[in-house]
C-alpha cells in the first residue's frame, strides 16, 4: 500500500473518531464522582420550577444545634427588658467562660471596640468607623443582658453576630465585656 493511501485511511479514521464525539459529554472520566455530583435527600424537586432542585425546609418546630431562640423581641421595650436578664452560664466555670469569651471577643469585637473595650480598635484608629464608645461610659448603662441583646440583634451601625456565634458563645462574650467594663472603671 502506498503512503498516500495509508495517510488517507488514517485521516479518514481521525475524522470519523472525532465527528462521533459529543462535545457536551466527556469521553473518559478518570474520577466520575468529581464530574457528576451525587444527589442527596437535602435537595428535592422544586414545585414552582420544573426540573430544578432546591434545599428542603427543615422539619417544623426545630432549631439549629447550639442555638436557642431568644425570648426577648427586637424593640426598644425588649432592649430595656434585656437589662434585667442575667447570664445562664454555669457559675462554677467562670474562668473557662471568660477565657473563651476573651478569645471570641478578640476575633469578633476587638477590631472595633479595642482590646481593652475603650472604643479604640484598629478600625477606629484608622478612622474607618467612628463613634464606638467605651464600655466605661456611664451613660450606656451596660449589663450582661443588654450586651447579649446587642450581640444578638445588633445596634446602630453594629450588625448582629447571631449567625457567627451560638448562644453559649454570645453569653461568654457578654460576660467578658462586663469584665472589661469592670477593668476600665477601676
Amino acid at each position: 500500500m502506498n503512503s498516500f493511501k495509508k495517510l488517507a485511511i488514517i485521516f479518514g479514521l481521525a475524522v470519523v473518531a472525532t465527528s462521533c464525539h459529543d462535545e457536551r459529554d466527556r469521553n473518559y472520566q478518570y474520577m466520575p464522582n468529581m464530574y457528576e455530583s451525587v444527589g442527596y435527600e437535602a435537595y428535592g424537586e422544586a414545585d414552582f420550577l420544573p426540573n430544578q432542585s432546591e434545599a428542603l425546609l427543615p422539619p417544623a418546630n426545630t432549631i439549629n444545634r447550639g442555638w436557642l431562640p431568644y425570648e426577648i423581641e427586637n424593640s426598644p421595650e425588649g432592649k430595656e427588658l434585656s437589662r434585667l436578664q442575667s447570664s445562664p452560664l454555669d457559675t462554677m466555670n467562670v474562668e473557662t467562660n471568660l477565657a473563651k469569651g476573651g478569645q471570641l471577643y478578640t476575633i469578633y469585637c476587638a477590631i472595633c471596640h479595642g482590646d481593652k473595650g475603650d472604643g479604640q480598635g484598629t478600625l477606629v484608629k484608622r478612622e474607618k468607623i467612628l463613634g464606638v464608645p467605651s464600655y466605661a461610659d456611664p451613660v450606656r448603662n451596660l449589663t450582661v443582658g443588654s450586651t447579649y441583646y446587642t450581640i444578638h440583634y445588633g445596634l446602630n451601625s453594629m450588625g448582629s453576630y447571631a449567625s457567627q456565634m451560638n448562644t453559649e458563645e454570645m453569653w461568654q462574650v457578654s460576660e467578658y465585656v462586663m469584665k472589661l467594663k469592670q477593668d476600665l472603671t477601676k
